[in-house]
């Protein structure tokens, strides 16, 4: 079992920045994914990015150029840098891990084995 907690959610103004950050702990030597997802209220939850135990990355396209996917392997901890922020990003960003031989469109779409408990960012216009 992998145990994800999430932190540094809050609120902010748009045009602001902030960072989650995600530590796993327990057999984290079992995944080779972690990446974040949010779901906003009455929508669907949605990946955001996601990072592979060899560095690759995957972003959303509304989120290209302004969120940036980072990890360290010393911390087991995965983080979210979040510039330029919108009232559209406003949602729950969720941790997620697991493991994959190949990473297809579907499983980017429904992320890995494990979730953290998500926690809330909310965008002021």
């Amino acid at each position: 079992q992998v145990q994800l907690v999430e932190s540094g959610g809050g609120l902010v103004q748009a045009g602001g920045s902030l960072r989650l950050s995600c530590a796993a702990s327990g057999s984290v030597f079992s995944i080779n994914y972690m990446g974040w997802y949010r779901q906003a209220p009455g929508k669907q939850r949605d990946l955001v990015a996601s990072i592979t135990s060899t560095g690759s990355t995957n972003y959303a396209d509304s989120v290209k150029g302004r969120f940036t996917i980072s990890r360290d392997n010393a911390k087991n901890t995965v983080y979210l840098q979040m510039n330029s922020l919108k009232p559209e990003d406003t949602a729950v960003y969720y941790c997620n891990a697991g493991y994959s031989s190949y990473y297809s469109d579907s499983y980017y779409r429904t992320g890995g084995r494990y979730w953290g408990q998500g926690t809330q960012v909310t965008v002021s216009s």
